[in-house]
């Protein structure tokens, strides 16, 4: 068929199949299709009130939402029929992309907090601060994970 691309599946890290997905009894997402294999990165882009948040949320758990058909499988598991707490420990949670600062919580607590919860999930011991922190500038140097501040986010950019 003209412009549609069938792509090969196999060992794909998240699948989705087929999504449709109401909210409130409107459907949003009519019929999503994704693949996503270990190692890489995707960007889903598209106009506002196209379906990225909704998707993001379904596959989450959020319980506002109403899958009507389709699937979504997690390394091999169902992922619809998680409780969100078991896809945020399987590693599929949402962050905020501009957190709100807690007095006493920085960002680094924060991710190590999360990292070791995946962790422990895994039967893999805990990083302790020493050693987090190593992994971090690590993933910071390699460019993995370029920390960016919103101009409106940075105390800098206020002052």
């Amino acid at each position: 068929m003209p412009g549609k691309v069938k792509r090969e599946t196999g060992n794909a890290l998240l699948e989705v199949k087929g999504l449709r997905v109401a909210v409130a009894g409107n459907e949003i997402l009519k019929g999503v299709d994704l693949a996503i294999r270990a190692g890489e990165v995707h960007a889903i882009m598209g106009p506002n009130g196209s379906g990225k948040s909704t998707l993001a949320q379904v596959l989450a758990g959020h319980p506002a939402y109403t899958v009507v058909a389709g699937s979504a499988t997690y390394d091999g598991k169902d992922l619809l029929a998680l409780k969100p707490e078991e896809r945020a420990r399987a590693g599929v949670f949402l962050a905020f992309q501009y957190p709100v600062e807690i007095r006493g919580i920085t960002n680094s607590y924060f991710l190590r907090s999360a990292l070791n919860a995946l962790r422990k999930e895994r039967g893999e011991p805990e990083l302790d601060p020493i050693d987090f922190l190593q992994v971090l500038e690590e993933k910071v140097k390699r460019g993995r994970y370029r920390a960016r501040r919103h101009p409106a986010h940075d105390r800098r950019a206020r002052a």
